[in-house]
């Protein structure tokens, strides 16, 4: 059986305050991206010799990563606590890239979650498997639905949006990441947690030509000032028609919105990983 995780990038991301358990209230909107892995589970064989009860082949892009602690294997052990499961072949296929702020390693445990319990007809429900995939990442539990969601907490509290969902219907949407890896660490050493002017869910209910001025990536000051290349990438993108850029959560990836499909993405960005969808 065979499942595609999608990506997500965050429409604003506002970092509100600081937790006394150490993690960081925010708020954002994921926004669900059709840039996709491939997750296949096969039960094993009885006679196939394994130390583990799942056996995890990883393909495509490089993970740097002990595959025994990859979230798709974690979330299957997450499971068997609670769930009598089979033993089992996976095989992930990584197109999504990884420390890029497009949470692919999330979408993968919960489409992980999902595959388990449609495939094994454990009837969890999305609510249950969200609270399984919360217990793996902040926001792995948005992949469970992978619809538009206004997140708060550490990213775990889901909501509507409470408008059309498909406001960037008929948009182009351009990725953008260079060979540049950003740590959580290294992203949240220069956060000032507060409180933003407008709340990014209301500014996203907007017309997108009032974005550029009201929607922020806290994250984005501190980072372009480590890794300048990300700020000429947004640069460029505008000057090429975005109507509106920005960096996806803390990681490399630079997105732009286009009323037009965007041209030469790869003659902008020599070596660079580009993507481009109509939405």
């Amino acid at each position: 059986m065979i499942t595609f995780p999608c990506c997500k990038i965050n429409l604003g991301l506002n970092i509100v305050a600081k937790r006394p358990d150490g993690y960081h209230e925010l708020e954002t909107v994921f926004y669900p991206v059709p840039l996709c892995d491939a997750l296949e589970i096969k039960k094993m064989d009885n006679e196939f010799p394994s130390p583990t009860p799942i056996d995890l082949k990883v393909t495509g892009n490089a993970v740097e990563c002990d595959e025994r602690k990859n979230l798709v294997v974690k979330a299957y052990h997450l499971l068997a606590q609670d769930y009598k499961l089979p033993r089992l072949h996976a095989h992930l296929v990584k197109r999504i890239p990884m420390q890029a702020g497009l949470g692919g390693g999330s979408a993968d445990a919960a489409y992980m979650i999902r595959l388990l319990d449609e495939r094994f007809r454990l009837n969890m429900g999305n609510a249950e498997m969200e609270r399984y995939a919360a217990q793996l990442g902040a926001d792995c539990a948005f992949f469970i639905r992978s619809e538009t969601a206004y997140a708060t907490g550490i990213g775990e509290i889901l909501a509507p949006v409470d408008n059309d969902e498909n406001n960037l219907e008929g948009y182009y949407l351009a990725l953008v990441k260079p060979d540049v890896a950003v740590s959580t660490a290294e992203a949240f050493a220069g956060i000032t947690p507060k409180k933003p002017v407008k709340n990014c869910r209301d500014i996203v209910r907007q017309p997108i030509d009032t974005w550029r001025t009201e929607l922020t990536n806290d994250f984005e000051q501190t980072i372009f000032a480590i890794h300048p290349i990300l700020a000429t990438i947004k640069e460029k993108l505008y000057k090429n028609g975005a109507l509106y850029a920005q960096m996806s959560g803390s990681g490399s990836t630079i997105f732009g919105i286009f009323g037009q499909k965007p041209k030469n993405l790869d003659d902008l960005f020599p070596d660079m990983f580009t993507y481009c969808v109509r939405l």
